[in-house]
């Protein structure tokens, strides 16, 4: 088996596509490496190989000492391989194998949010504006004002696996989250707006120190060991602390939805909401991070048939399809799309 792999110009193979008995070459990056030892005492390698569309198990049986010597996990390896299916598994039997010394597009690995970070934060500026109180306009002032907090925070994914893990995920669960929150303090008028749509903004800001993201979405050694839920009340408290006669009960309550937005002690919250704005925060946060999680389960799923296949967290099968009202009959006939979640993003005030 050769270590060095003839380059041949040719659009990336996407993950999500691959079947059985395919042939690929191209970039992939090494999520997991390991070395293992046939019965017979040979080495192999082990590995799990993703891009921002999924990822295959993939093993290398020639050689395997040396070329894992090659590489480590989290670095981008060039393969050529064919795919197989072992114990009804898709997996890759790597032929040829190199490590790439020139620059590689990033975009191949990490997925990004679908909507222009530009009019997200414009449409999150916009939101926040119904802002009337003075305290906390000057607090969410604070917080733009610092641009390497806002440069992350634009940049960061909202999860690893459940929801929004994407670059700019965080941004754009944080608008969603905001946006609703405005619809929710319309229509419950005795809901304090502008406390909850300051919570709404703050709930999640300790992910930009929680999750790292440069070639995959992993936690850092602050987000295993405190979390975001903590971390986000450490930049809450040094922002006010960089305010003149905050008050001291403004504080207290936006600490706590920040503490409370998980909602239940099972989900990873210190605290449960114990005031109206702090269950309405929760409600809504578990609304927007369960419809993207769900929507892209679904739209993801690679199952034949009318049903997805079983969903471990929400213990079920979901029917696929869309319902009659997702389209619309134009003056074509034709039916159009329509991107509810797109218009959630739209400008406006």
């Amino acid at each position: 088996m050769e270590a060095d792999l003839s380059r041949v110009p040719a659009p990336h193979i996407w993950l999500k596509d691959l079947g059985a008995n395919d042939r690929i070459t191209g970039l992939y990056l090494v999520k997991e490496k390991s070395l293992g030892t046939t019965r017979k005492g040979e080495p192999f390698l082990s590995l799990i190989l993703g891009d921002r569309t999924g990822e295959i198990e993939a093993k290398v049986w020639d050689q395997a000492e040396s070329l894992g010597a090659l590489f480590q996990g989290g670095d981008v390896i060039e393969v050529e391989g064919d795919t197989g299916s072992y114990r009804d598994r898709l997996q890759l039997r790597i032929n040829r194998l190199n490590v790439p010394r020139e620059r590689f597009d990033r975009s191949l690995f990490v997925e990004s949010s679908p909507y222009p970070q530009s009019e997200m934060m414009v449409g999150l500026r916009d939101s926040l504006k119904s802002v009337r109180d003075r305290h906390l306009t000057s607090l969410i002032d604070r917080v733009f004002a610092d641009k390497p907090l806002m440069d992350a925070f634009k940049e960061a994914p909202a999860a690893k696996n459940m929801h929004h893990n994407y670059l700019g995920g965080l941004l754009e669960h944080t608008l969603s989250v905001c946006r609703m929150a405005r619809a929710v303090a319309e229509h419950y008028s005795y809901l304090n707006r502008d406390l909850l749509l300051t919570g709404a903004f703050l709930h999640d800001i300790g992910k930009i120190r929680e999750l790292s993201y440069d070639l995959q979405i992993d936690y850092t050694d602050e987000g295993r060991l405190v979390g975001h839920v903590v971390l986000g009340i450490a930049i809450l408290d040094k922002k006010i602390g960089e305010l003149r006669q905050f008050p001291q009960d403004l504080a207290l309550r936006l600490r706590h939805l920040i503490l409370s937005h998980h909602g239940q002690f099972e989900f990873g919250s210190p605290k449960r909401p114990k005031f109206l704005e702090g269950f309405a925060l929760h409600l809504v946060d578990d609304l927007d991070a369960k419809m993207n999680g769900l929507h892209r389960f679904m739209d993801r799923d690679r199952k034949e048939g009318a049903w997805t296949e079983f969903n471990r967290m929400f213990e079920r099968y979901f029917l696929k399809g869309e319902a009659g009202l997702a389209g619309r009959t134009g003056e074509t006939g034709k039916v159009e799309e329509v991107d509810l979640q797109g218009n959630l993003f739209a400008n406006r005030g």
